[in-house]
């Protein structure tokens, strides 16, 4: 069997690792130019491997927003850790993001001290220091010393995943770095998560920013139905299943006002992603154990089996 030509292109997988909280759905989106991977002010919101696919040129560079990599407790936690190794190793290049106000946080040395491990030796890692708008330009050079100092990074990049400097010149040397090869996706796709999934996280997302504490590590969303109408809209049915009965009325709200604006703003965020009208109908379910169980993992898409992360 021959091998596509690649007529001068190139493609690859580019793994964005780092910290809780460092701007790597932030720089995913800033890089594809569209909302495909969920941010919040709370950490850990990324629970899946979102690939998002972004052109420059003539390379197709596929991203893979994994979730932070933190020090797990629960199941949960360990399956996000191990699909964000795993995402890591998978990749051809991987851009470690660390927040420039931060600096080389207890957390970042951990990521840097197993990187060499879970790392094929002659895998590129670029160093991304982000939110550099936080800090003096003395800070940073004496930062990315440090950081060189402790792992040899291919490249040090200076951006702001939020305002977009130094995004261009990141996107411009991933691009270079890549092999050649056919692209992976059609040149407009944006992600290759389904729509069901990329729904769900959306009204995840907004359930994120309006509750707080501990809740929204303890709820999940699915897309039960979805049904693309004759009149060019689609219908949507989703459940947000919660821990324990308490969480229920939480998220509903006073004669279900909660459910109700998170609904809203929801519906109004695919219908933007979907381009077309959207009717969204969400219930509210209570599955005390849904951490534990098997089918809702491989709707996030992570691995239900135990073990260290």
């Amino acid at each position: 069997m021959t091998e596509p030509q690649s007529d001068g292109t190139r493609a690859g997988f580019v793994a964005l690792i780092g910290e809780p909280n460092a701007g790597k759905s932030t720089l995913l989106n800033r890089m594809v130019g569209a909302k495909v991977s969920i941010v919040t002010h709370k950490v850990q919101t990324t629970r899946t491997r979102i690939r998002g696919v972004c052109m420059e040129g003539q390379t197709q560079i596929v991203f893979v927003d994994t979730p932070g990599l933190f020090r797990p407790r629960r199941r949960l936690d360990r399956a996000m850790v191990k699909a964000a190794w795993g995402g890591a190793a998978d990749a051809d290049i991987v851009v470690l993001l660390i927040e420039a106000h931060r600096g080389l946080t207890e957390g970042a040395k951990a990521i840097i001290e197993r990187l060499a491990g879970e790392l094929p030796k002659d895998r590129p890692v670029a160093l991304a220091i982000n939110k550099i708008d936080k800090v003096k330009a003395e800070r940073l050079l004496a930062l990315a010393e440090e950081m060189n100092g402790a792992f040899p990074f291919a490249k040090t990049f200076m951006i702001s995943a939020e305002k977009g400097y130094g995004v261009q010149d990141l996107r411009e040397w991933l691009a270079a770095e890549l092999p050649e090869g056919a692209w992976f996706y059609p040149e407009d796709q944006l992600a290759d998560l389904p729509l069901r999934m990329i729904a769900a996280e959306m009204t995840r997302e907004k359930l994120t920013l309006r509750l707080h504490e501990e809740l929204p590590y303890q709820l999940t969303v699915e897309t039960e139905k979805w049904e693309d109408r004759k009149d060019g809209s689609t219908r949507i049915d989703q459940i947000v299943y919660v821990a324990r009965d308490g969480h229920k009325g939480i998220v509903l709200g006073n004669r279900g006002e909660t459910i109700k604006s998170i609904g809203q703003a929801a519906r109004a965020e695919i219908k933007e992603f979907l381009d077309r009208e959207v009717h969204l109908f969400l219930q509210v379910k209570v599955r005390p154990n849904w951490q534990e169980e098997k089918e809702r993992y491989s709707e996030m898409g992570l691995e239900f089996k135990d073990g260290d992360a």
